[in-house]
């Protein structure tokens, strides 16, 4: 089959994920992030980026950076643990604001949302990501429930739409997992979190080539692998490999001793995108590019190494510059060199 060249060569950048009130990336110094910007757009190649927070500050500061700098800005305010209620006013106050960067000649496309069932109260029953994925897996009605969460979601988004075209004129999208059965006929682009694990790795293909005979535009996000040897066979569930603190939430040490594998996590990008090249997607946002909170520490015990769980495509230092970018607190990994080869072209 004839590749043909994806037309949003993107990337996601976290400016910050807010959960119960902290935030995750403590840093935020405008001035790296602008150069962080230009490093995704010049030297990774990125003609695209999908700027993902819960603040609505930091989201219109970062994607005002990415549109000065020519960027396609992909507006994507990223919800966590939310009501629904609580989610329309983050969706009201950032449709607001994407539309004045927009106004100002800035391609933008808003993004109501990502994976709102699994990662928000309310669609699913369970107090956390993992009991709702949990209940939602382990039920022998699993069928009948996957077509009532579905329900659930379109009459929101359904509601939620309405509210941002009021006040976004741009072109809308929604970041969606299979199996939530989005009703794309009020979207303008249908955009999918697809990760490639090992039992579906004989049906990818044929799965996004199904996706993209749908007709619409095809974006897909959420893909990457972690830096752990056999992270690329775990798909979705390769970063569980990691003890949280249970009272904060944070991050503390690996579960167990990984071996760093960047060919391999470079290697897992490189096949993925020319998968998606060849079978005509719109937009790829390989995730992400910095996972702050997961530090790289090559020195001591292999469990407190966290950058091994991370997808970043850099690695996050801690107390320390980087060598190749002597003014950044990363260095990049063997998938930053994969996917900048792969975008170049």
């Amino acid at each position: 089959m004839e590749e043909r060249i994806v037309r949003a060569k993107g990337m996601t950048y976290d400016t910050g994920f807010v959960r119960n009130g902290k935030i995750s990336r403590e840093r935020f110094d405008p001035a790296v992030v602008r150069r962080e910007l230009a490093i995704i757009r010049d030297d990774l190649h990125c003609n695209a980026v999908q700027i993902t927070t819960g603040d609505p500050d930091r989201l219109e500061l970062a994607a005002t950076h990415a549109a000065e700098l020519g960027l396609e800005v992909w507006f994507s305010p990223y919800p966590l643990e939310l009501t629904a209620g609580e989610i329309m006013s983050l969706f009201a106050d950032c449709a607001e604001r994407a539309e004045r960067l927009r106004e100002a000649g800035a391609e933008v496309v808003f993004v109501t949302g990502v994976e709102l069932t699994l990662m928000n109260k309310g669609f699913l029953p369970g107090d956390s990501i993992d009991e709702r994925l949990g209940l939602l897996l382990g039920r022998p009605d699993r069928a009948e429930r996957f077509t009532e969460v579905s329900t659930h979601l379109n009459d929101f988004l359904g509601e939620a739409v309405g509210m941002v075209r009021e006040r976004f004129r741009g072109k809308i999208t929604y970041c969606a997992i299979p199996f939530e059965r989005v009703d794309w006929t009020r979207f303008d682009i249908t955009s999918f979190e697809l990760i490639r694990a090992a039992e579906v790795a004989d049906q990818f293909q044929d799965g996004v080539r199904r996706l993209v005979a749908a007709g619409k535009p095809v974006a897909i996000t959420g893909f990457g692998a972690s830096t752990y040897r056999g992270a690329g066979d775990r798909g979705a569930r390769g970063m569980e490999i990691v003890e949280y603190d249970e009272d904060t939430g944070e991050p503390i040490r690996l579960n167990g001793e990984y071996v760093r594998d960047e060919p391999g996590q470079a290697a897992y990008l490189t096949e993925v995108l020319e998968i998606f090249d060849t079978e005509g997607v719109d937009g790829t946002f390989v995730f992400l590019f910095a996972l702050d909170g997961f530090p790289h520490r090559p020195d001591g015990d292999p469990r407190d190494d966290l950058d091994l769980a991370s997808p970043g495509i850099v690695k996050v230092l801690q107390d320390r510059r980087g060598d190749t970018y002597p003014d950044m607190t990363w260095e990049p990994k063997a998938a930053f060199t994969a996917v900048a080869e792969h975008y170049r072209r």
